[in-house]
Parts: structure tokens; C-alpha cells; sequence
């Protein structure tokens, strides 16, 4: 899955990074409401006692912490790196994270994490706006073949949400947008009591916000759906305006590029502040109920060193998440359980040097390989290699009971099919000589 991804991502140009697990504190605390998720380092005896009492009392410059996602590092990344770097600037970044949540299905404390982002000097054009989802449905349509069931992105944009909510007299945007984020977990009843207790808003203004969240589609009528809601409740707003023609021209790009796939959905929120443009969310269809297993957004100020500021627009998918899902779901299966596609026979272990060569010529040509571990009888070695998924079995050439020369041999142990075979010519199908992973089906 990863080696699918990483080669997408590289057709698009999108080059590899990795950072540091272990960054700054104050950097990780940069992109708002995660401090109850970062796990703190420190080191278990510390040099000096002031150096201990500062760590416990979050003063000096030791605080440490592991990243939680690899969006922050790699704002830090491209501050520490501009003068070498040329924007705008693409990566793919495939790492592990860390997160303090309580560990539930689907949810982990260290799991994996595949982002894309492209970074701009002083700006960002829109059009990696709707490039990046669309690099990104590619990607998972590459996993189809696999048994990743479709999946379905959905956009919205930051701008639509914040020039409707002000329009409506709604000042704290980022408490509407928390609110409106809870709606698939607690329902449209609840988050509009939200809206009132929380937020300030009437029930009329409360309703209008629901309305919005409720409106999706994946042509331009979801625009003019927006538009006629704002004229019902005498919205007017240039910046709601600007955000339906960027949202406009992602869902018109996408339907020639990828039908069917991007749809526009107004309650797609993403609760983290930092956000200022397209927020997208990637659910599995069929599977909604899973969750989302890819989102992201446009950010404008989170990678800033105070003169410069670096806008970007970035998707993450939670690797562990989706393969969790796969697995729990029954939807996915591997052939074998190790990497060998034959494992050669050791006749005695006076003659287990044969066995050793046959092995070496086989692996030179790129042939997956390991040696029996005893000189059992043939009928265990057999069983051995069964037991791992491993398809065939190498009889070396030798010397029979009767004498005569007896040449090398490879068994096919699923069909019982054994034929003459030479180490310097012999190999496996495509389909047999690595391992694969499959419809649950196959």
C-alpha cells in the first residue's frame, strides 16, 4: 500500500521527505486545540536538579515533544529551509506519529500517516487547491486492486462557511465551525442547542447554519443552493462569494477529472483553526460509518517566520486507520505470509551447500528464497513451506537409490505439480513471486 501511494505521489512530482519524530513544543502547540494529545519528553535522569525543576514546570528551552502529525514538522521544515528550497515546493511524507487518544478501533497511540503538500513563497495559487484532492483520489483508486472498496472526497471551503456565518451577525466562526463539526457524532438537534449555548447564535441563526451544513452536491447547483439560502436570511458577502467560485471550480475540475469521486458537502468543517480555504474529508463508500480515513486543507499562516509566510494546501491519510478498517472489515487478505516464493529442499546436511547454491542462483535473478531449516524428510519440508504460504518447493539435483543422476525438480505444492527446472532459467509467474495483497475474495 505504501510503495502504491509513494509512486502515485511521485507522478505528480511530489518528492520524499522525513523529519524528526521529536520537535519543539512550542512548534507542535502552533496548530491550536492538540495540547491535550502531544506526549511530552524528558529525559529519565536529567543533569542537573534546576534542569529537572524547569521540565516539570514547563520553563527553559528542553520542552520536547513527539509530533502528532507531520503537517506541523514540515512547516518547521520549510521555515528552516527556504533559502534551498524551490516553490512552490511538493512532498510526500510517510511517517509514524504519535497521539495521546484513549485506544479504540481505528484510533491508535502510534500509527502511520502518508501526507501530501505543496508549499508556496508568499502565495498559492488555487489550482493545487484542486489538484491535491484529485492526486489524492488517484492514489486510493490505485488501491482498488487491492480490495479498497471506492472512496468518496468531500469538500467544502472555509471561506463559503466564514462569509455566511458573519453575514448572519455570527462573530466567533471558529466556535461555529467546532459546533458544526460534531454533526455526524451528535446530530443536527444537539449542535444547534450548541450553536445557541455556545456561540451566541439565535435558533433562526442556528437553523441558517444548519441549512448550510445540510446542502451537498457534486455539480454547480450547490452554489446557487448557497447563493438563494444567503438571499432567504439577507446574507451578503464577498468573501462567501469568492469562496463559492474556488469551490465552484474544484467540483467542475473534478467532474471531468474524476467523476463522481469529489463532492461538495458544506458541513465538512475540520474543527483545527488553522484552515482558511478547501477542507476535505475521504470516507470509504459503503463504509461511511468508518469514519474519515484522508483529510486536510488549505493553511495560510502556519508555516510564517514573521517577514515571510508560506501558504500551503496538504492531505494526510492515516495509513494505520485504513488498513485497520480493511482488515476488521474482512475487505483485504495477503497470499503469503512472508516474502519466499520457494523454499529449496535440503536433501542431508551433508548437502545442504547444494541447496545453498541453488538459492543463491535463484535470488540473483530476483527470485524470493530461503533454504529449508533441517534435512527432515521431504513430506515435513513440504508442510514447512505450506504452513507459510510459500507455493513452491526445490528439489536439488543429486544422486538417486539407484544410482543415476537425478536433476533439480520444483514443485508446486497447490496443484502437486512438479516438473524439471534449471536455477539458471526457472522462475515463478508474476502473480507468485512476491506477495501480494487482494480482494478477500480471491
Amino acid at each position: 500500500m505504501l510503495d502504491t501511494l509513494r509512486r502515485t505521489f511521485e507522478l505528480h512530482g511530489f518528492a520524499g521527505i522525513e523529519t524528526r519524530a521529536v520537535e519543539p513544543l512550542d512548534q507542535l502547540l502552533r496548530k491550536g486545540e492538540t495540547s491535550k494529545e502531544v506526549y511530552v519528553l524528558r529525559r529519565l535522569q536529567e543533569e542537573t536538579a534546576e534542569g529537572a525543576a524547569d521540565e516539570r514546570s514547563g520553563k527553559g528551552d528542553k520542552q520536547l515533544g513527539l509530533h502528532f502529525d507531520l503537517t506541523v514538522p514540515f512547516a518547521r521544515y520549510v521555515l528552516e529551509n527556504a533559502g534551498h528550497l524551490a516553490f512552490p515546493f511538493k512532498r510526500h511524507q510517510i511517517q509514524k506519529v504519535w497521539r495521546g487518544e484513549r485506544p479504540q478501533d481505528g484510533r491508535f497511540r502510534e500509527f502511520v500517516q502518508a501526507d501530501i503538500d505543496v508549499v508556496g513563497a508568499g502565495e498559492l495559487p488555487y489550482h493545487f487547491e484542486v489538484e491535491l484532492p484529485l492526486v489524492m483520489a488517484e492514489a486510493l483508486g490505485e488501491l482498488r486492486s487491492i480490495g479498497v472498496p471506492e472512496v468518496r472526497i468531500l469538500v467544502n471551503n472555509r471561506k463559503v462557511a466564514e462569509g455566511f456565518y458573519r453575514g448572519l451577525g455570527l462573530d466567533d466562526v471558529e466556535g461555529v465551525l467546532r459546533s458544526i463539526d460534531k454533526l455526524d457524532k451528535i446530530g443536527p438537534d444537539k449542535v444547534g442547542a450548541l450553536l445557541v449555548a455556545e456561540t451566541g447564535a439565535t435558533p433562526e441563526q442556528a437553523d441558517a447554519c444548519l441549512a448550510l451544513a445540510a446542502i451537498s452536491g457534486s455539480d454547480a447547483g450547490v452554489a446557487e443552493r448557497v447563493r438563494a439560502l444567503a438571499g432567504e436570511h439577507g446574507v451578503t458577502s464577498e468573501l462567501l462569494e469568492e469562496g463559492l467560485v474556488e469551490l465552484s471550480a474544484l467540483i467542475d475540475a473534478a467532474a471531468v477529472r474524476a467523476p463522481g469521486v469529489v463532492v461538495a458537502d458544506l458541513k465538512i468543517a475540520r474543527g483545527l483553526d488553522y484552515y482558511t480555504g478547501s477542507v476535505y474529508e475521504t470516507v470509504l463508500v459503503g463504509h461511511e460509518q468508518l469514519g474519515s480515513i484522508c483529510s486536510g486543507g488549505r493553511y495560510d499562516t502556519l508555516a510564517s517566520d514573521g517577514a515571510n509566510t508560506y501558504p500551503g494546501v496538504g492531505l494526510s491519510i492515516g495509513v494505520s486507520r485504513l488498513v485497520s478498517r480493511l482488515l476488521s472489515a474482512g475487505l483485504v487478505r495477503s497470499t503469503r505470509s512472508v516474502p519466499s516464493a520457494v523454499v529449496v529442499a535440503v536433501t542431508s546436511e551433508e548437502t545442504r551447500a547444494a541447496s545453498d547454491a541453488v538459492a543463491v542462483a535463484l535470488r540473483s535473478r530476483g527470485i524470493p528464497v530461503e533454504v529449508a531449516p533441517s534435512a527432515a524428510k521431504f513430506g515435513k519440508q513440504i508442510k514447512f513451506a505450506d504452513r507459510r504460504g510459500i507455493p513452491f518447493v526445490w528439489f536439488p539435483a543429486g544422486v538417486g537409490a539407484d544410482g543415476e543422476v537425478v536433476a533439480h525438480q520444483v514443485k508446486d505444492i497447490r496443484s502437486g505439480e512438479q516438473v524439471t527446472a534449471d536455477p539458471a532459467t526457472w522462475a515463478p509467474s508474476e502473480e507468485d513471486l512476491w506477495p501480494r495483497v487482494v480482494p478477500a475474495g480471491e
